[in-house]
């Protein structure tokens, strides 16, 4: 797999559009860490580390649903494995005014937009989630 941040937003998108309580994607740091952003920021109610006694482990991640419709309404893998997209701590954007949020990886870890202008840092700007 070229793209495993891609492969997990395409299943968190999937999910949700097809209205399903939780989903599996196989585990790695990065994909733990989105996933403990995610649920600090409200998007999913939670996830769990699952590992089989003879196979790979896997986060099973839980989506939140308000009023049987999700709480995310769209996301957007931005920088990928051809084109990086990296941003200085005054460049991080604002997604929808504010509404939605910008997932960065920094050499402070996994951040939020607004966490990264706080801390005064930048880096790879990695997905958009509204």
């Amino acid at each position: 797999m070229t793209d495993p941040i891609a492969d997990m937003l395409t299943r968190l998108r999937n999910a949700t559009s097809a209205r399903k309580a939780d989903f599996t994607v196989p585990y790695s740091k990065l994909k733990a860490e989105i996933a403990r952003v995610l649920k600090q920021e409200g998007y999913i109610s939670g996830f769990d580390l699952e590992t089989p006694k003879d196979g790979h482990p896997h986060l099973r991640v839980h989506n939140k649903f308000v009023n049987r419709a999700s709480v995310i309404s769209g996301l957007r893998r931005v920088s990928r494995p051809g084109l990086r997209r990296y941003v200085g701590a005054g460049d991080i954007p604002r997604v929808l005014g504010g509404m939605g949020i910008a997932v960065l990886s920094t050499p402070r870890g996994i951040l939020t937009g607004g966490e990264a202008r706080k801390q005064n840092v930048g880096g790879e700007l990695l997905a958009y989630i509204w």
